[in-house]
């Protein structure tokens, strides 16, 4: 059974992908931290993007998943943190190099823009891909510690 604990947040729009996911990680054995949105009730995405940067920045979640309309939106509010590194993906190969290439540690996703199969591989997919180092290792750091 896995022991890290996975953020997950969404908006209105991504509340439905929201509820598959959380179960989906629930069925593989991840301990869950819901930082909401708990309806359908219109809401903003920033509010969300942010709630996942804290947990992360915190300790609270190593890793986490975000969704909104296009993953676009809450991915952007998401990365305005250093301590994230948020990917939005509609694939298994978009979600396996965030991994592997970028040490994504933020899955984002669009409720309206992927469908709950693919959605479901491309969680899996992110959370058994391990970063490959080497050369991307640089690149992640200058992410990470940004020289501007």
């Amino acid at each position: 059974m896995p022991s890290e604990a996975i953020a997950i947040a969404s908006d209105h729009a991504g509340y439905d992908l929201k509820l598959l996911l959380t179960k989906e990680l629930q069925d593989l054995g991840y301990a869950v931290l819901d930082l909401g949105t708990g309806g359908p009730e219109s809401v903003d995405y920033p509010d969300f993007g942010f709630a996942m940067a804290a947990a992360i920045r915190d300790g609270r979640a190593a890793r986490g998943v975000l969704m909104c309309g296009t993953g676009i939106g809450i991915c952007i509010a998401a990365n305005r943190h250093p301590a994230v590194r948020a990917a939005v993906v509609h694939d298994a190969y978009g979600a396996r190099l965030s991994r592997q290439h970028n040490d994504a540690n933020v899955l984002c996703m669009g409720g309206r823009t992927i469908g709950p199969d693919v959605a479901r591989e491309c969680l899996r997919i992110f959370l058994e891909t391990p970063f490959d180092g080497g050369r991307h290792a640089r690149r992640v750091d200058k992410l990470t510690h940004p020289k501007i």
